[in-house]
């Protein structure tokens, strides 16, 4: 019976390995009186074939205490892999109690977690952290600052007019643009892992109260970031960028009050004239509310066909002539707001374009400037001409030059009557662009301006390259006419090199006398300012000189 019992018991204890050989996870069974495994199945022998000898598993089967009954996950280095390990004490042949542990390989499942959290947490394009992460980091760093009693920052960039670069060139090179930007700004110490893409061309940096006192330092390189050109299809392009700063919890403590507020700073950098930075403080938050009535106010004017701006014009000169000098005249937006009054164009059109609807307001303008430049050379007045400002918005439409060749047919204009002035700064930051647009301008007999001319970079030389009619110089440089001795020399040498060139000058902001007499003296006849009219409604214009 005996030598019955014990064949019974083998072939029990056989079968019981053979089963154990054969699950699908690893089984192991450990005495840690003697420091050595009793047994190991095949699954368990392949999970750790890298560590299966000497100590290299003693930290992940070492004490029982350690794991109770509850399941623990664990990361074995010398396999690269995760595992869900289970224990319980159980007896042993000999009566001793050992450690049973049962081990699942959960490698591909942490992997794919770990896909879905980067899904979740990093913008797909660029690899920053997203809006949803610094929700949630921002919340942990405010948390901080103010156990620490310290203080952080939160730094909000948008790019100045990145749409000119996606226009221009199209979206993937846009795309290239916002991943070097990327880089740049993950390589500035001490926010190597706190820069975020928000969307678009918005990004966030976060600085916590460790690194607080870095603040001057990590602005200073960002700025030098944008202090230099972007090598894109070839060519160099400038892009700078705008940023509103707020400090936290000084400012708030709230992470949609801290964003928000963030945003309002960031706006005043760009109403204060773009690539500069902002802090929030009291009297930005003023100036929001006025740019929220605002806003609200301009959809509204905008919805309503415009009727509440109006057009003016500022008559140009031309000093050669006798009799009527006016030649024609600048058309100059101007909004009488039903519910705020008169609004500075200082204050609006910075926001309309920020805002995307400087494009209805602008074909208002250049509708009625239009109009009534027809009426004027049907009165009588045949040489006059209109000047029309064509925002950077405006001008990378897809369709402006069919919204011009509309309006001229419309209107029923002489082409070469209407002038549509573009700024240097524009024009030079996307040349071959701009040659092909204006040069399909040009192709409808209208004529083309290059308005603030002086203030872009090496701009004698883009004389020659941009399909133009008339320079104008910036009224900086008139300012100083008569008292500076490169003003003066400026003026003159542009005049002389336009008029070699066939091309007209024209200068604006002249204000006094002095100024006149200093230009007629250098031959330039083509003027408009203050010292001769300011901006006149259509009526009083007409009055005048009709």
């Amino acid at each position: 019976m005996k030598i019955e019992h014990k064949e019974d018991r083998r072939v029990q204890e056989e079968s019981l390995s053979a089963i154990l050989e054969n699950v699908g996870c690893g089984v192991c069974v450990k005495d840690f009186e003697e420091n050595r495994f009793l047994f190991t199945n095949e699954c368990f022998r392949k999970m750790f074939k890298n560590s299966i000898t000497g100590s290299k598993l003693d930290y992940l089967f070492s004490d029982p205490a350690v794991w109770g009954e509850e399941r623990n996950e664990a990361y074995m280095e010398e396999e690269d892999k995760w595992f869900t390990i289970h224990h319980r004490e159980i007896p042993w042949a000999d009566g001793k109690m050992v450690s049973l542990y049962t081990v699942y390989d959960i490698t591909k499942t942490k992997r794919y977690q770990k896909k879905i959290e980067h899904q979740a947490n990093n913008d797909f394009l660029t690899g920053l952290y997203n809006r949803m992460r610094c929700e949630l980091d921002l919340t942990k760093y405010i948390r901080q600052a103010k156990a620490e009693n310290g203080e952080g920052a939160l730094l909000y960039i948008d790019l100045d007019d990145f749409k000119h670069i996606n226009d221009g060139l199209g979206h993937r090179y846009g795309d290239v643009l916002l991943k070097a930007i990327s880089l740049s700004l993950q390589k500035i110490h001490g926010i190597e892992t706190s820069c975020y893409r928000m969307g678009g061309d918005e990004f966030v940096i976060i600085i916590s109260q460790r690194e607080y006192q870095m603040l001057d330092y990590i602005l200073n390189e960002i700025a030098e970031i944008f202090s230099k050109p972007w090598f894109l299809k070839g060519a160099d392009y400038y892009c700078t960028m705008s940023m509103g700063i707020v400090r936290f919890p000084t400012n708030g403590d709230n992470v949609q009050e801290l964003i928000q507020k963030a945003d309002i700073a960031l706006y005043e950098a760009k109403r204060q004239g773009k690539n500069r930075c902002e802090f929030y403080n009291d009297k930005v938050e003023t100036s929001s509310f006025k740019r929220l009535d605002l806003e609200k106010n301009m959809r509204n004017a905008t919805r309503n066909a415009c009727e509440e701006f109006e057009v003016f014009y500022q008559p140009i000169m031309d000093g050669a002539q006798t009799g009527n000098p006016c030649v024609g005249a600048e058309a100059l937006i101007r909004w009488n707001s039903q519910n705020l009054g008169f609004i500075s164009p200082a204050d609006f059109i910075p926001l309309a374009e920020y805002l995307g609807l400087i494009n209805p307001i602008g074909g208002f303008v250049l509708q009625k400037a239009c109009e009534r430049c027809k009426y004027w050379n049907d009165r009588g007045h045949q040489e006059y001409k209109v000047n029309v400002n064509l925002s950077v918005v405006q001008l990378l439409q897809n369709d402006i030059v069919d919204q011009v060749a509309q309006v001229l047919k419309d209107t029923g204009i002489r082409p070469c009557n209407l002038t549509l002035e573009v700024t240097e700064s524009l024009a030079v930051n996307d040349m071959a662009r701009m040659k092909q647009i204006l040069g399909r301008i040009k192709s409808l007999g209208v004529r083309v301006a290059l308005d603030d001319f002086g203030t872009g970079y090496s701009s004698l030389n883009h004389i020659r390259e941009m399909p133009i009619d008339v320079i104008k110089i910036d009224r900086c440089f008139i300012r100083d006419i008569g008292k500076d001795e490169f003003a003066d020399v400026f003026v003159k040498i542009v005049g002389e090199l336009a008029d070699t060139i066939g091309m007209n000058l024209c200068v604006e902001g002249v204000e006094t006398r002095e100024q006149y007499e200093k230009l007629k003296k250098m031959n330039i006849s083509l003027v408009q300012g203050f010292y001769f009219d300011k901006p006149l409604p259509v009526e009083e214009f007409e009055r005048k000189y009709l």
